[in-house]
């Protein structure tokens, strides 16, 4: 395998006392799709979370083991920072209603209290929006709010916000669950594209979709990491009868 990216050892998951991940032992490859599968409940959410600090933000919300970033211990460093090097977009596109688009792609430089000269501000928000295949599209009307554009736009223009900050690893929670299936395509298309400069996870229920996009793919059940490895190796000859019934659509 290549170089990782992220790495987790004995990574446990709680709220409360419920626990929701147990002993995750995974190592994310650079430069690479990889892909989170499992039926509902079985953690797959929690894990993205988990990677950029976004599950120690829910009451009662704990996580035990190690998760390291680059060889660095991202639960040693300032979650604002590790949610810059880490980025994710959400099931369901949600642009910041009252911001334009112009504005909707450098919000987190505004989060963070970054100023930037207008000059650069542009510049970011046009390569932005070039590499989540929008520029074309809203170039003409930057200023107009982002809840105008359709549901594949918005989701593209929530990519492009994440990207603005220039992550090294980019997380999509089931990114085309909302989306129409012409959306879907052009999705999965520029998901394969950005994999040249950014590590990308993504959970997603679709299995065909997994296999369009994903070198990797991770399988897991009732919390536990049952098999990962190479996608195609995974999908035609998985080693764990639990990922063959998964797979073959006995329970999901």
């Amino acid at each position: 395998m290549e170089g990782e990216i992220l790495t987790t050892e004995k990574l446990c998951a709680f709220y409360d006392t419920h626990q929701v991940l147990r002993d995750i032992d995974l190592k994310v490859p650079k430069l690479k799709v990889t892909a989170i599968m499992g039926p509902s409940g079985c953690g797959k959410t929690t894990l993205l979370r988990c990677f950029n600090r976004l599950h120690e933000l829910s009451s009662g919300a704990r996580i035990t083991g190690k998760i390291w970033l680059s060889g660095v211990n991202l639960l040693s460093l300032n979650p604002i920072k590790v949610r810059r090097k880490v980025g994710m977009v959400f099931q369901r596109p949600n642009p910041f209603p009252t911001m334009s688009i112009f504005e909707n792609v450098i919000a987190g430089y505004k989060l963070n209290s970054i100023r930037l000269k207008r000059s650069v501000a542009e510049e970011i928000v046009e390569n932005a929006l070039k590499r989540s295949a929008l520029w074309d599209e809203v170039k003409d009307v930057l200023h107009r709010r982002g809840t105008f554009l359709s549901g594949g736009q918005q989701q593209r223009l929530c990519i492009a916000r994440a990207l603005a900050m220039n992550p090294e690893v980019l997380l999509l929670d089931e990114p085309t669950s909302a989306l129409d299936p012409k959306s879907t395509a052009h999705i999965e298309e520029l998901i394969v594209e950005l994999k040249e400069t950014v590590s990308i996870v993504i959970v997603t229920h679709n299995i065909g979709q997994a296999g369009r996009v994903a070198d990797y793919t991770a399988f897991l059940y009732l919390g536990e990491l049952v098999e990962f490895g190479p996608t195609e190796r995974l999908f035609t000859a998985p080693k764990d009868k639990r990922t063959e019934e998964y797979l073959s659509g006995k329970f999901g």
